[in-house]
């Protein structure tokens, strides 16, 4: 599996909405990952299904929808049909979740569980043969720029053993929470196939294309399963 880097808008300049999505398109970033927070399940609020189609009319890069929201069947149709690729629903939010996951794949798109740093991967482990992703949280979730959790790059590493086990080369694990230069090539070493990044991206000094570029490089030559090469 190839690594993507998948730049969080919660980190960008929502004024400058459309530059910032098409910079980092053009800086070669693969998917375009959408936080979306209630103020209930956290404790911030976001963006909606409108900012979500407004990001799919200016690029054509995967769009990696994360419902970081309570009882997400509500609005799973809406960002769906807002250009949505991939699903993310928390397993701690979800009531029914086989349910809630096949609701997605229903809707023709790429379903994923989030998973808070204290909720342990077993949570997932009766869906896994429904989800296309696993999202192992390494911050909690709510606010951009938190510092990285060093515990998950285990957690990565041992998800990725989890997915391997049951369902071989089929399931992306991402990580969302302080991924940068520093984080990113031992999560990618630990099997993470999807590296989501707010500040690292977006706060980077010479812009958020350049913010994409530095973190390619720092996994450059680190592919799975077969480690640096």
């Amino acid at each position: 599996m190839s690594i993507r880097i998948a730049p969080s808008l919660l980190s960008c300049r929502f004024a400058e909405l459309g530059s910032e999505v098409r910079a980092v398109d053009e800086a070669g970033a693969e998917w375009i990952h959408v936080d979306v927070m209630d103020g209930h399940f956290v404790p911030n609020i976001t963006i909606g299904p409108l900012i979500t189609d407004a990001v799919r009319g200016v690029t054509e890069r995967t769009l990696d929808v994360h419902l970081m929201i309570d009882n997400p069947d509500r609005y799973i149709g809406d960002f769906a049909r807002a250009g949505a690729d991939v699903i993310t629903v928390h397993a701690e939010a979800a009531v029914h979740l086989h349910r809630t996951l096949g609701l997605i794949r229903g809707l023709g798109k790429r379903a994923g569980v989030a998973l808070n740093p204290a909720t342990p991967l077993a949570a997932v482990d009766e869906v896994l043969d429904e989800i296309d992703l696993l999202l192992v949280m390494s911050v909690n979730p709510g606010f951009g720029g938190q510092a990285f959790i060093p515990r998950a790059v285990d957690r990565v590493a041992r998800a990725r053993a989890m997915v391997e086990a049951r369902r071989p080369g089929q399931v992306e694990v991402e990580v969302d929470g302080g991924v940068s230069v520093k984080t990113a090539p031992a999560l990618a070493r630990a099997g993470a196939t999807v590296l989501v990044a707010g500040s690292a991206v977006f706060g980077h000094s010479a812009g958020p294309g350049a913010g994409v570029e530095a973190i390619r490089a720092s996994i450059a030559g680190i592919s799975w399963p077969d480690g640096e090469g």
